[in-house]
C-alpha cells in the first residue's frame, strides 16, 4: 500500500456531518471509559464497504502523562485500537461477522509514518477487505492527520464468545455506574 493511495480521500467526507457520536459508537462497541478511542463517526459507504470516523486527541488523555513527559505522543498501538474500535462499529453496524461481540483478531503490515500529538484529531479509515462470516473480517485501515497518513496497515476482528460478556443493563451500558 502506497503512502499515498487513500481508502477514501479526505475530500469525500465532511469532518463536520457527524452521523453517529458517542452514544451511538456505544450502541455497536463495548469499550468505554479511557478505553474509547473514537469521538465520531463521519462517513458510512455500504457499497465500498468503508467507514470513516475520528478521534480527538486531547492533553487529557492517559497516556499523555508519561508518553513521553513533556512531548506526549499518542500510542502506536492506541492508534491501532482506534482502527479497531472503528472497524468493530462498521461490522457490529451492518451484522458483517454475524457475531454478538467483535474483538482483535490481528495486525499485519502496519507502519507508523508520523507522531500523533494531543491537539491532532486522528482521523480513521477502514475498508473491508474480505469477511468470513462467524469467523473473521479482515480490514484495510488508515488514520491521518490533517491529509497526511501517519498510520496504516491490515486489522483482523474475530467474534468472541458471547459468554464472555454479560448482557448490557441500563447506564452501566452507557458507562454509568448504578446506583
Amino acid at each position: 500500500m502506497a503512502p499515498r493511495d487513500f481508502i477514501i480521500h479526505p475530500a469525500e467526507y465532511d469532518l463536520d456531518r457527524v452521523i453517529a457520536d458517542i452514544h451511538e459508537i456505544r450502541r455497536w462497541n463495548r469499550q468505554r471509559f479511557e478505553m474509547e478511542q473514537l469521538t465520531a463517526i463521519v462517513h458510512e459507504d455500504q457499497s465500498r464497504a468503508l467507514c470513516v470516523g475520528y478521534k480527538d486527541v486531547t492533553a487529557d488523555e492517559f497516556w499523555a502523562r508519561g508518553h513521553f513527559p513533556g512531548r506526549p505522543l499518542m500510542p502506536g498501538v492506541l492508534m491501532c485500537e482506534a482502527a479497531a474500535q472503528l472497524s468493530s462499529y462498521f461490522t457490529q453496524r451492518y451484522n458483517l461477522l454475524d457475531a454478538t461481540v467483535v474483538g482483535f483478531g490481528g495486525l499485519e503490515e502496519v507502519r507508523f509514518r508520523e507522531p500523533v500529538v494531543p491537539g491532532d484529531r486522528l482521523v480513521i479509515a477502514v475498508e473491508r477487505v474480505r469477511v468470513r462470516p462467524r469467523a473473521m473480517i479482515v480490514c484495510r485501515f488508515q488514520g491521518l492527520v490533517r491529509e497526511s497518513i501517519v498510520v496504516d496497515g491490515i486489522i483482523k476482528g474475530v467474534p468472541l464468545p458471547e459468554d464472555l460478556f454479560p448482557a448490557a443493563r441500563g447506564a452501566e451500558a452507557d458507562g454509568v455506574a448504578a446506583s
